[in-house]
C-alpha cells in the first residue's frame, strides 16, 4: 500500500491548486475520476478575474489572489495568466437601485470601480441598444484569466514538487483508522493522514462515502455559448457586459463572443449538456440589450457550478471526521479565487490555521468552515 501526507480528491481547479500548495509541505497524491484533470467544471470555465463580484468571503479570497495571478512564480506558465478586460455591469432603468447597490458594495474594497449613466456605458460598449442602459457600473481593473494556462500551471506544479496525479482512479472507498485514512482509488489502496475533498459537484457524495457531516452542496447548470461577431467590428477593447440581476452576459474573445444566459438550474451530479431553450432564451435576451444579430451559433456547452446555502465556499476540517477536509461549494468563483483558496486549506491542513495575509485581510476560518451550516 502506498504511503501520502495527504490526498487530494478532484482534478479541477480546486484540487490541482490545493495539490499545488500542499505538495511544498509533504507527499502528495491527487486522485481524478476522468482520464483527464479538469474535465467537468474547470475544463467548461469562462472565467474573468472581478473584485466586485460576490460578497464577503469571496471578495476578500479574490483580492489576496491577484498577485498570483498578475505574477506567478517563475516558470509557472509559458504566457500571461491575467490579460486587460474591464467588465461593465448594466441596467436598465427598472434596475437602477440593483446598480447602485453594487456599486456601494464593491466600493468598500474596490475604489476604482465608476458609475456611469447609459450614454458613456454605451460608449464604452459600442454594441449596447441605444437608450436600453440606465446605469451602469465599470470595473477597469478586472481581467479575462487564462484557465487552462493557470491549471495547467498548478499541474505541472505539484509534479515538480514530487507530488503525484492519478488520473482514472475513481474514489470508491474512505476508511479512518488509528489517526489516518485508507483511500480505495481505482483498483488501489493509499494510506494518507488526510484527505482533501475538492470533488466540485461530487463533493457531497465524497463527504458521505467518508462519514462526514451531511453538508448540502447543490449543483447548478449554467449554459454558454459562442457566436461570431460582425465583421467590422473591433473586439478587442470591449468589455464583458454582465446584467445586473445575471439574467445574461457576453464577452469578447477574438473575432467572437462568449455569451450565456447566466442560469442557475439545480439538478444532480453528472456530465451536463446545455439545453437549446437556454442559448435561445439568453440570445433573445442580448439582442434585446443590443444590436447584435445572433444568426448562428458556434459552439455550446454547460457545466456545473456548485453552491451551500449561503453561497460561500466551504474551507476546512470536518467536525465529525478527523483528517478529513472540505475543499468545496466555490460556485462561479473558483477560478479567480484558487490561489488563495489552496494557501487557506494548505494553512489549515498543515498548521492548523490560515495564512497570516489573509487573517490581516479580514479572512476567518469560521467564516469557511463546514461548521457554519451544521447549526
Amino acid at each position: 500500500m502506498e504511503s501520502f501526507d495527504f490526498a487530494v480528491i478532484g482534478g479541477g481547479i480546486a484540487g490541482a491548486s490545493a495539490a499545488y500548495e500542499l505538495a511544498a509541505h509533504g507527499s502528495v497524491v491527487l486522485l481524478e475520476t476522468e482520464d483527464t484533470c479538469g474535465y467537468h467544471t474547470t475544463g467548461r470555465s469562462a472565467a474573468i478575474f472581478t473584485e466586485a463580484y460576490e460578497h464577503d468571503a469571496v471578495r476578500l479570497l479574490t483580492l489576496a489572489s491577484r498577485s498570483f495571478l498578475q505574477e506567478p512564480p517563475d516558470g509557472f506558465a509559458e504566457v500571461p495568466i491575467l490579460s486587460p478586460m474591464a467588465v461593465l455591469v448594466i441596467g436598465r432603468d427598472d434596475q437602477k437601485e440593483r446598480v447602485a447597490e453594487e456599486i456601494a458594495a464593491a466600493r468598500t474594497l474596490v475604489p476604482s470601480v465608476e458609475q456611469l449613466d447609459g450614454p458613456q456605458a454605451e460608449n464604452e460598449c459600442p454594441v449596447l441598444r441605444e437608450g436600453y442602459v440606465a446605469a451602469a457600473m465599470w470595473e477597469p481593473d478586472s481581467r479575462a484569466i487564462d484557465v487552462d494556462a493557470l491549471h495547467q500551471g498548478f499541474l505541472r506544479g505539484v509534479r515538480e514538487r514530487g507530488g503525484l496525479i492519478k488520473t482514472s482512479s475513481p474514489v470508491s472507498g474512505l476508511v479512518a483508522s488509528n489517526g489516518s485514512w485508507t483511500v480505495t482509488a481505482g483498483d488501489q489502496k493509499l494510506n494518507v493522514s488526510a484527505v482533501v475533498n475538492a470533488a466540485g459537484a461530487w463533493a457531497s457524495e465524497v463527504g458521505a462515502m467518508a462519514g462526514a457531516s451531511s453538508i448540502d452542496l447543490v449543483p447548478h447548470r449554467r449554459t454558454a455559448f459562442t457566436f461570431a461577431a460582425p465583421v467590422e467590428l473591433d473586439t478587442t477593447a470591449l468589455p464583458m457586459v454582465v446584467d445586473v440581476d445575471e439574467d445574461f452576459y457576453f464577452k469578447p474573445e477574438g473575432p467572437q463572443f462568449l455569451a450565456s444566459l447566466a442560469e442557475e438550474t439545480p439538478m444532480p451530479p453528472h456530465d451536463v449538456r446545455h439545453e437549446e431553450v437556454d442559448v435561445a432564451l439568453a440570445i433573445e435576451r442580448i439582442e434585446a440589450a443590443t444590436t447584435l444579430q445572433i444568426r448562428h451559433v458556434g459552439t455550446a456547452w454547460a457545466g456545473l457550478r456548485t453552491f451551500a446555502v449561503d453561497r460561500l465556499p466551504v474551507v476546512g476540517e470536518d467536525p465529525a471526521a478527523s483528517g478529513f477536509f472540505w475543499l468545496a461549494g466555490q460556485g462561479g468563483f473558483g477560478i479567480m479565487t484558487s490561489p488563495a483558496m489552496a494557501r487557506a486549506i494548505a494553512g489549515l491542513v498543515v498548521e492548523r490555521s490560515l495564512p497570516p495575509d489573509l487573517l490581516e485581510l479580514g479572512v476567518t476560518a469560521k467564516a469557511l468552515s463546514p461548521q457554519r451550516l451544521l447549526g
